[in-house]
């Protein structure tokens, strides 16, 4: 589950600061330096931050490759200086076109002699997208496209004679020397079966598009096959033409039918398709597949319906035969991610679990028998980055440190020889490490700092070169008169210990009264609260706190119980009950907010996006005296309208557990609201559907509440495209202003 009124926000971009209402005179005097605006965060590239795009490892773990200026080069990891241009921009230009390529990405194959191009790429869902494939021969320097129309996520094969791509619901195999093209199946049917990628639900709660996987040995294709034949379309109107267009796509609400889920093995010598076993039960899910480093053998993930119990089952990939070698269990549920790795050797797998309350390390034979706990603590791993053979250390991120910070370490297999690899200090590190773990390129980001991005060596953390240092949205940033954002605990009157970040304004007077906006998210698993400046819609938002600061607000952000990084007893304390326990502590930040002598306790406000704003809905409802305003973005209302991997993960099915749908839905509270209430939702919004707010507006009208919307035509969960943020955010600014 991995965003109405005068043009108020004309004057501020134009004049800078103005006495407007509900502003003290001092937080709009005359400023020593530039006033942020609207416009600068979202119409111009004023705050753009820099990176290192199109960067990949290469095999000699010497060298690295980058997209510049629309050619690939090639540099030296050692010194970062580029040696030679592996293809040139020129070289990019299909016959008969008017110019070369305007390349998205790419890949290269096992000798690094041929590379995919990918262009004219088109976003389907969150991960999803298709695109047109080009192969580029280094030696000869000739393009060919891959094949005709759009293809979807097309890969080399290992030894890279081959490539595997989808379209139209099927797997397809093209023979790179002779170009042949072999359909793997034929009976993919739009909103009925797929196969090779995810249907929407696995897709968006499983982070997974791409659903076919090559063996070690390019022998074989493990395959997906989705047979959503069973599951309710969701209908959503596109607007625009004389007579609006009917979208409709396969949409399991929670209790629904979900797709009924296989998985294949395609051998590519014989063309024969062996299906796997994965159980007689259908009503499950398997939301990991890959190859183990044993010839012919699968690993496949299967989670109960209720996702509280994982296994993990090793398949005969010739004969589909299977057995468990690993069950993970939890009272609430298991999350899933990507930590499973099989180590060279085919004798060991690494994993993580929370069974003993913190996401940590193991260590397994083949057998799924647990050999050792390679990590123990109040901390949590959230990334496996690597494993070098010959020295036995896992790399990993983990928030040993700090809940809010992100760090590099190392272990080896005996579970000794800790070590961190990141510098000292706080922020966060985001790690790419290359395939032999001897260097890295790092991301590190702290509180309102932009990214810096580096390589360093794998073994030490040394600096190896600074690539990226972001210098010029830093000098940038000095020219604005920014507030402090301050890290800060508080106790509820429970006696539970919440982690907030609070941002001045830069002229703060103890001695003064400030209202202030709440800002939260507050979902399972997640976090506002973080030692990061951040990137995308997280950093635009950090500017956009940084504006109304200049207008004289505090802005506060609580994570709630259920919240990320603390252990699963934090996380999983909302099981069951989703809303409950999260409002019941923003309504505590701001009765905390309340008992500071520079808060204005009569003016309190609160804004979320998504979940944050199914949270601001049931703040302003279920604690409508603490809540002056409000601003709910795309907000799910009623749970029974979200999907059933996410809800039913956390709430069980509605079958099952009713109150815990309806006992904290907003739609039920409606008659309590009190404050200025701004609603706005996308009427495209394929994840959080429109009729969620549908479903408040008219609860709010039977019980004869005022409130104001907002809706944007057409547009999805991120309410984007062209100037559609900037109006969006003018209307959020303008009714702040007017409403705290």
């Amino acid at each position: 589950m991995r965003f109405r009124f005068f043009a108020l926000a004309t004057l501020l971009a134009t004049n800078g600061p103005a006495l407007l209402p509900g502003l003290a005179p001092t937080a709009v005097q005359a400023q020593q330096k530039l006033p942020l605006t609207l416009e600068d965060i979202w119409a111009k590239p004023t705050f753009r931050s820099a990176s290192v795009p199109g960067f990949n490892w290469m095999n000699d773990g010497r060298y690295y490759s980058a997209l510049e200026g629309g050619s690939l080069v090639q540099h030296e990891v050692t010194t970062g200086k580029a040696v030679q241009t592996l293809v040139a921009a020129a070289d990019l230009q299909p016959a008969g076109a008017a110019k070369s390529l305007d390349v998205d990405g790419y890949s290269f194959n096992a000798n690094e002699q041929k590379i995919l191009f990918t262009t004219a790429t088109e976003p389907i869902y969150r991960h999803s997208a298709q695109s047109a494939y080009y192969v580029f021969d280094r030696g000869t320097k000739k393009l060919t496209a891959l094949s005709t129309g759009k293809q979807g996520y097309a890969t080399f094969s290992p030894d890279g004679q081959r490539v595997a791509f989808t379209r139209d619901n099927n797997v397809f195999v093209t023979d790179l020397a002779t170009m042949k093209e072999t359909a793997v199946t034929s009976n993919g049917l739009k909103n009925n079966l797929i196969n090779g990628s995810a249907d929407w639900v696995y897709e968006e709660e499983f982070t997974m598009a791409q659903g076919f996987f090559w063996s070690p040995d390019s022998r074989q294709i493990a395959f997906y096959t989705f047979d959503e034949s069973q599951v309710p379309e969701y209908d959503m109107q596109k607007w625009g033409s004389l007579y609006p267009q009917e979208y409709r796509f396969k949409y399991p609400k929670a209790g629904e039918k979900n797709s009924v889920v296989s998985v294949s093995s395609y051998d590519v010598a014989s063309g024969r398709t062996t299906k796997m076993d994965v159980g007689p039960n259908t009503d499950q899910y398997l939301p990991r597949v890959m190859w183990t480093q044993v010839t012919n053998t699968l690993s496949i993930q299967r989670l109960n319906r209720l996702q509280n119990k994982l296994e993990i089952l090793h398949g005969d990939a010739t004969t589909g035969n299977t057995q468990v070698v690993l069950t993970d269990t939890s009272p609430a549920y298991v999350d899933i991610s990507d930590d499973l790795r099989y180590l060279p050797g085919s004798k060991q797998f690494l994993f993580t679990s929370e069974k003993d309350g913190y996401q940590h390390l193991y260590l397994h034979d083949m057998k799924g028998r647990q050999v050792r706990q390679l990590t123990k603590g109040n901390w949590e791993i959230t990334a496996i980055n690597g494993f070098d053979p010959k020295s036995g250390f896992v790399y990993y991120t983990s928030t040993e440190g700090s809940p809010l910070q992100r760090h590099l370490y190392r272990i080896n297999l005996q579970g000794t020889g800790k070590k961190r690899i990141s510098e000292a200090g706080g922020g966060n590190d985001a790690v790419n490490m290359s395939p032999d773990t001897q260097y890295f390129l790092n991301t590190h980001s702290s509180n309102g700092v932009p990214a810096v991005v580096s390589l360093r060596q794998g073994s030490t953390g040394n600096l190896v070169k600074t690539l990226e240092d972001n210098a010029k949205l830093r000098q940038t940033l000095t020219q604005y008169d920014l507030g402090k954002l301050e890290f800060i605990t508080f106790k509820t009157s429970e006696g539970t210990e919440l982690n907030a970040s609070m941002l001045k304004p830069s002229n703060f007077d103890p001695g003064k009264k400030y209202p202030v906006l709440m800002y939260v998210y507050g979902g399972p698993g997640s976090q506002t609260v973080r030692d990061d400046t951040g990137a995308g819609i997280a950093f635009t938002n950090y500017l956009w706190h940084q504006l109304l600061a200049e207008q004289g607000y505090i802005v506060l952000s609580v994570d709630n119980r259920g919240t990320g990084a603390r252990g699963a007893d934090f996380k999983k304390s909302t099981y069951a009950n989703m809303g409950k326990l999260e409002t019941i502590d923003q309504a505590e930040g701001a009765k905390y907010l309340a008992t500071l002598p520079y808060v204005d306790k009569a003016r309190i406000g609160i804004w979320g996006w998504s979940y944050g704003g199914y949270m601001t809905s049931l703040a302003m409802t279920k604690n409508a005296d603490l809540f002056k305003m409000g601003i709910a973005v795309a907000p799910v209302t009623n749970w029974r309208y979200y999907d059933t991997v996410y809800t039913e993960r956390f709430l069980k099915t509605p079958q099952e557990n009713p109150g815990g749908y309806d006992d904290n839905s907003p739609v039920q509270f409606a008659q309590n609201l009190k404050g200025k209430f701004l609603l706005v939702h996308g009427t495209g919004d394929d994840n959080v559907h429109f009729q969620n707010s549908i479903a408040f507006v008219e609860a709010l009208i039977k019980a004869n509440k005022d409130y104001q919307t907002l809706y944007y035509p057409n547009r999805n969960h991120g309410i984007a495209g062209g100037n559609t943020r900037l109006h969006l955010y003018r209307q959020m600014t303008n009714f702040v202003l007017q409403n705290l």
